[in-house]
């Protein structure tokens, strides 16, 4: 088991919580430099109503102005991971390992893969099939049909062999938010939650229990 301190910061604005993430992921990587073992770290927020946009994606996928953004109550910000745009907000679970991939044994490819594989034991909790699509990361429901909709976006920075960034799980989230985004840069592709699926809201912290359950098992954390 590795040793991975869990950060559980409830609510924390995004810019604070970036900054925390930057911090972590120098420390990572000037430890792995001198040769070190490092103790890694799991962050957990939900964030105010925020969008941001990947440093490939596309600022004409963000679909309302300034002033728009304003009434809605939401920030736009630019930041460093892959991906493209997406929305954070209250009800949505954010992930974020700032860990150590030569610790774990894993590139990114199979990192991503694992991260997908943590959501997907998750859903299944509450009898939600989450599934992979061909050619988008994330999770999504009825992947590959004319229905097909995403409940889970990820998007993750690896500098150093150390990553920061991660997924974001849709679960009581206030989908209306994505109407005013191509969500991940896609324009014929739905979003959903758990309180969607299931038709009644769900218990936040249950869902977190599971989501740290199936942290330990997939990638081997021991939280300390």
């Amino acid at each position: 088991m590795i040793k991975t301190r869990l950060i559980d910061l409830k609510t924390s604005g995004y810019r604070e919580t970036w900054t925390q993430q930057q911090l972590l992921l120098e420390r990572l990587k000037e430890e792995k430099r001198l040769g070190r073992q490092s103790i890694n770290y799991l962050l957990l927020v939900e964030h105010p109503h925020v969008y941001t946009l990947g440093r490939n994606g596309d600022q004409q996928n963000m679909l309302i102005d300034a002033i728009q953004l304003k009434t809605k109550n939401a920030e736009f910000i630019k930041v460093d991971r892959g991906g493209d745009i997406t929305y954070h907000g209250p009800g949505q679970l954010v992930a974020y390992p700032v860990i150590r991939l030569d610790m774990f044994e894993t590139g990114i490819k199979e990192y991503v893969n694992r991260l997908e594989e943590v959501v997907i034991h998750t859903l299944y909790k509450y009898a939600i099939k989450g599934e992979r699509q061909k050619g988008a990361i994330g999770v999504w429901l009825d992947a590959d049909t004319e229905t097909a909709r995403k409940i889970c976006a990820i998007g993750v920075k690896c500098s150093g062999f150390v990553t920061m960034h991660g997924f974001a799980l849709n679960i009581n989230t206030d989908l209306n938010y994505f109407n005013y985004i191509n969500p991940c840069g896609f324009v014929n592709k739905g979003v959903t939650s758990i309180e969607k699926e299931l038709k009644h809201k769900v218990d936040f912290e249950e869902v977190k229990t599971f989501i740290l359950q199936n942290f330990a098992e997939v990638f081997g954390m021991e939280f300390v």
